[in-house]
């Protein structure tokens, strides 16, 4: 059986899986490797706007594409922003491989006024919400989407779709030449 080797620039556990999900998913006969590699993403630990969240996620690549030796690299980085709408947070996906990048990104999950005001103090969004639900480590597991959505979708979900998507330039190089 074939091996695909796939990094994910960190080691959160909802990340790593949603990437070895939707890879096993895109390669079913293929026994996939994927692992978690600390990755600096070099915007601040929560990013505030679409153009910040998308280069930590692509800046996490990059490393990983400088240091190691993979078939594919990928990245997903959450961010928050206030939009004419609302406040939401989102996530930037990248993935790559040594011939093509794909860019990506979620759904937006509306973000209470007082949550966002928060992140704009400083706070990171998964530290705002163990506060507000009373849980640890929410990052780690459902994510403020499964908290603010009764658990009905969660951060891994939330990734495995964007992920899922950017991977249709790798599906069809023929068409995004």
């Amino acid at each position: 059986m074939d091996v695909l080797t796939v990094l994910v620039g960190s080691k959160n556990p909802v990340k790593i899986n949603a990437a070895k999900t939707i890879f096993t998913q895109y390669f079913p006969n293929t026994k996939i490797d994927c692992q978690g590699i600390s990755a600096p993403s070099l915007v601040a630990d929560q990013p505030l706007g679409e153009q910040a969240t998308r280069e930590g996620a692509e800046n996490r690549v990059s490393y990983l594409q400088k240091h190691h030796q993979a078939d594919f690299y990928c990245a997903m980085e959450g961010g928050a922003a206030k939009f004419e709408y609302g406040a939401a947070t989102f996530a930037f996906v990248v993935i790559a491989d040594n011939r093509r990048t794909s860019v990506g990104r979620s759904c937006n999950l509306p973000l209470p006024a007082p949550v966002y005001t928060r992140l704009e103090q400083g706070e990171e969004l998964g530290h705002v919400m163990d506060d507000l639900f009373n849980t640890t480590n929410i990052k780690q597991q459902g994510g403020a989407i499964g908290l603010l959505t009764n658990h009905l979708a969660t951060r891994e979900s939330s990734y495995t779709q964007a992920l899922l998507l950017a991977m249709a330039p790798f599906n069809h190089p023929e068409m995004y030449s």
